[in-house]
């Protein structure tokens, strides 16, 4: 691992650069396999390419983020996770550099797309699931495992 620094609205986060792991897994297999989606989807970025790919791609990885991100909601919501509200910030700060960068990437190198996205997903999302995803996992688990209310 190494340490990078995200830029964001002026403001700097330094965060350690990691690549997707086993070592991450939450244990929910749905959450799991986004998570692993985003993780490929930023490795896509390396190597040759062209703008309208990289553009296509880079598009493409918001989107599927933004499904993450309200997936993950949803099912914190359904749990009544007392954690949902500061989640949902969390989720908003990402959401709003992913945004920064699909409109810097306009006037960015594609190399320099690359390591932002690199940097974003490797970097500030690795350490969301180990130090806020993990926080609600027991209580997933949990809820899933009761046996269901009667009526």
């Amino acid at each position: 691992m190494r340490v990078v620094t995200i830029f964001h609205t002026g403001a700097e986060l330094e965060t350690e650069k990691a690549e997707w792991s086993p070592s991450i897994e939450t244990g929910l297999p749905e959450i799991d396999r986004q998570h692993r989606q985003l993780f490929e989807l930023a490795a896509s970025f390396r190597g040759e390419g062209d703008q309208i790919r990289v553009m296509k791609t880079l598009a493409q990885l918001a989107d599927y983020a933004n499904t993450h991100l309200r997936d993950e909601e949803a099912m914190l919501r359904e749990i009544g996770y007392a954690g949902l509200a500061e989640h949902q910030r969390q989720h908003a700060q990402f959401r709003a550099m992913l945004r920064q960068l699909l409109d810097d990437a306009r006037k960015l190198s594609l190399d320099d797309i690359a390591s932002r996205i690199e940097d974003l997903i490797n970097g500030w999302f690795y350490r969301h699931i180990l130090t806020v995803d993990i926080e609600y996992v027991a209580q997933v688990k949990a809820f899933r495992e009761s046996p269901a209310p009667r009526r």
